[in-house]
């Protein structure tokens, strides 16, 4: 078994501890909320008390003094980050979430990352939007990845690129980890909704990535990871299913941020315009809708943190999870995506018309929410028609990404 002499190995943190952490925060991320999505990037406040909480280092491994946590803890942190401000929540996913990718290379490219610098953060773009040359010891990249989400905060990208051979030809679709200070980054994001996450396109011009930080994304689906850290089960979870339902955590965090804020405006006793309700907490209309909302925030968080303990017990067992269970968390993902904007449009309704304010909370959470929750990976469409063909055998297949 390999060794790393990295740094000092940590006792992580007890999960628990970790979801109180994000919990502590809420207040400060809710009050920066709106200057974070003024600025289009993530107040440096967060940012530092993210760090100081340790809360950017859930999947870093404890070698490197990470807190090495399964993924059930890395949602409930990411939906109760939410709950405060969507923007940072889902950069506290992603770059979370591409840390747990540096833990699958080498163990050689780990410590290019973490070496020097455990605190080091990585954000990551997996669609191969580059070209690339072989020369002795790796590839040559160029190329353009937007929506890179985290890149203001990071210090290094995972990238996805064609591998190819000495003579041009495509052999592999791969991962290439390049320091953010060898790439440049365009200022492409402006958008309705999670716009504090800076989501910006980065740019690479005949940029040298040596072979042991190139990771085969094509092996990777399969649960081929080059880590030869066989022993720490973080590292043994199936690829797509982790990339895929991270992102429904924030979606659960920002339903229960509307219903937070509805919930508190209905304890102010306001009324029912055009109606003889003086007290809006009054009418059956209201309890009932508050009430499906509750329930529908309920039904997303049980399918997430069902997908969520799969992931970890098909990794904690050392068995790669079976093709249907991967096409069912897909669909999960979907289906927490769905459930949580219906959640937050019955919140709406329940609020009115001024839901729309500036003023309002509501807004940014809705717009936040609609948003991410329409990530490509999402997509409760194709989940549904994936799954489908999975329960029914069929081989072909929308994606290879499942």
């Amino acid at each position: 078994m390999a060794t790393t002499t990295a740094g000092p190995r940590t006792t992580a943190a007890p999960t628990a501890a970790l979801t109180e952490s994000a919990a502590a925060l809420v207040p400060l991320l809710r009050e920066n909320a709106a200057r974070t999505e003024a600025d289009r990037m993530v107040t440096e406040e967060n940012i530092a008390a993210l760090s100081e909480a340790g809360l950017f280092r859930l999947t870093v491994p404890r070698r490197f003094g990470g807190h090495e946590a399964d993924f059930r803890t890395f949602l409930e942190v990411t939906a109760e980050l939410a709950r405060g401000c969507g923007s940072t929540a889902w950069v506290t996913t992603l770059i979370n979430v591409c840390n747990w990718m540096v833990g699958l290379y080498p163990e050689r490219a780990q410590r290019d990352v973490w070496g020097e610098n455990p605190d080091a953060r990585v954000c990551g773009v997996l669609a191969p939007s580059a070209t690339s040359r072989a020369v002795d010891g790796g590839l040559v990249v160029s190329g353009r990845w937007g929506f890179a989400s985290g890149s203001l905060h990071s210090q290094w990208a995972s990238l996805g690129i064609p591998v190819v051979d000495g003579s041009g030809r495509q052999i592999d679709q791969g991962a290439a980890l390049i320091p953010l200070d060898e790439l440049t980054i365009e200022d492409t994001w402006y958008v309705a909704g999670m716009r504090g996450t800076g989501s910006n396109t980065l740019v690479a011009q005949d940029v040298f990535v040596p072979a042991h930080r190139i990771l085969s994304v094509t092996r990777s689906v399969q649960g081929g990871y080059p880590t030869e850290h066989k022993d720490e089960a973080l590292y043994r979870s199936a690829l797509v299913p982790v990339l895929a339902l991270v992102l429904a955590g924030p979606q659960v965090g920002l339903a229960q941020a509307g219903l937070d804020v509805v919930t508190a405006s209905l304890a102010k006793g306001r009324g029912i315009s055009y109606t003889f309700y003086e007290r809006a907490s009054e009418a059956p209309s209201t309890q009932i809708q508050l009430a499906e909302a509750a329930q529908l925030v309920d039904t997303a968080r049980l399918h997430l943190m069902r997908a969520a303990d799969d992931i970890d017990s098909w990794a904690a067992r050392g068995a790669y999870m079976p093709f249907e269970t991967r096409a069912r968390v897909r669909m999960d993902t979907g289906y927490v995506a769905r459930r949580s904007r219906e959640a937050l449009d019955l919140l709406l309704s329940i609020q009115g018309a001024g839901s729309f304010a500036e003023a309002n909370p509501l807004q940014r959470i809705w717009c936040d929410q609609e948003t991410g929750s329409r990530h490509a990976v999402i997509n409760p469409a194709i989940a549904g028609e994936l799954y489908g063909r999975a329960l029914l055998g069929i081989e072909e297949q929308v994606t290879p990404l499942i």
